[in-house]
This record gives structure tokens, sequence and C-alpha cells, in this order.
């Protein structure tokens, strides 16, 4: 997790209130840098090119290109920045495809602002973050597809892993995984590699994905 420099961050949002309300969060808050803003998709780009920020802040409607354009152009172009997604409770299948394309982590627009500054964080940091009121939408997606045959990758993973799977579906912070379990930050870090290797997906977020899709993780398993 940086601790020295500011995270710097860039909002793309064709909103002016919501980019103007983002920017106020992050002005009162400590180790935040602004460095610009982007109305459409295509400024969102050219900006993320010029300012290499550390987070990207991104609405899923944008009015020239959507989103998930957005975010496949800056992880094959600006692979170091990292990509928070930013929709609404109106989110369509877009959510499946974000998961899909590598995103670093999903919040809705009305995400409590202390939340948002531990999200923003967070994939700076390296890790995925999932809001868990975007899991539910997700589960809701899924459930609203034809039924389709999961493999059952998820027979080999160990009671603790499967505990550890179903605090990384509510958001928890491998550090936070570490408090809650009582054992090293080390030892989650490799519970998350087997897990991932285990279910053979490339990332936390998609290992949630799948463990949701399977069964492993269920509505019971996420905070009310």
């Amino acid at each position: 997790m940086r601790e020295q420099s500011a995270i710097r961050v860039l909002i793309a949002d064709d909103h002016e209130i919501v980019r103007r309300g983002l920017a106020m969060v992050l002005e009162m808050e400590e180790g935040f840098s602004l460095v610009g803003e982007a109305r459409t998709g295509h400024e969102a780009i050219e900006a993320t090119l010029r300012e290499r920020p550390d987070v990207l802040i991104l609405d899923l409607r944008m009015p020239d290109i959507d989103g998930i354009t957005v975010l496949k152009a800056v992880k094959r172009k600006a692979p170091s920045t990292k990509v928070l997604i930013l929709t609404g409770y109106e989110a369509d299948e877009s959510l499946l495809r974000a998961v899909q394309e590598g995103t670093d982590g999903f919040v809705f627009k009305d995400i409590p602002p202390q939340e948002l500054c531990r999200a923003i964080r967070l994939v700076a940091g390296g890790e995925v973050y999932m809001q868990p009121a975007v899991t539910r939408r997700l589960m809701q997606l899924m459930a609203r597809r034809t039924t389709e045959e999961v493999p059952l990758k998820g027979s080999s993973l160990t009671p603790r892993e499967i505990e550890v799977l179903r605090l990384m579906a509510r958001g928890y912070s491998n550090q936070e995984i570490a408090a809650l379990t009582g054992v090293t930050l080390e030892t989650v870090r490799s519970h998350v590699k087997n897990i991932l290797q285990k279910l053979d997906q490339p990332n936390r977020t998609r290992a949630v994905l799948f463990a949701l899709r399977s069964g492993l993780v269920t509505l019971n398993d996420l905070p009310k």
C-alpha cells in the first residue's frame, strides 16, 4: 500500500455534478491528488495516457464510447493505471463484462465518502475492491441468465480457503482478512494465491464471480 506519496486520481464521468462531488471528497481527504477530469470516453483515454494516474475512476455510461471500451484501452495502453468502475444501481450486464476485462474494482455512486477513499487506496495498492452491494447486483444479473453448467472446481478448496473466499466477496482487503481470521498477512496472500490456482481464475474479482456462479458464495455470505 502506498503511504509516502499522494495517490494520483483521474475522474471520468459525463455529469459535472458527479465529478464535482468526487473532487470534493478527494480534496477533503489527505493522500490524494486529483490530476484531471474527463467528460467523455475518448477524453478519459487521452487524459489517462497523458497524466498516467494511479487510479482512474470511470463511469460505465459515457456519451461517446462506453466504459468497457475505455477500460479495455486503459488496460492495454496504460497497464499501471488501476481502474475503479463507478456505476449506478441500474447497472446492466456491462458489470459482468467489466469483470472479464479486468477492472480493479466496482463502486455504486451512492457509496459513502470514507468507503470510496478506502476503495481507491485498496486498488492503488494493488488489491481488488468489490463493494458488497455491487456483488449482490452481479448475483441478480447472473440469476436472470439462462442456467449454464459451471465446472465444480471448488471441491478442492480447504475450509479456510472457502472462508477467505467469502471474505473476499464481502470486499475485505488481505490485511482485514488477516485480522478477522487471526493469521498473518503472508498466510492470507498464500490462501488467495491457492484459491486463484484451484479455481483457475486470473484475479480476485474473477474468482469471486466464479464463486457466485458456482454456489461457493451465496447471498447469505454477503452483508445485509
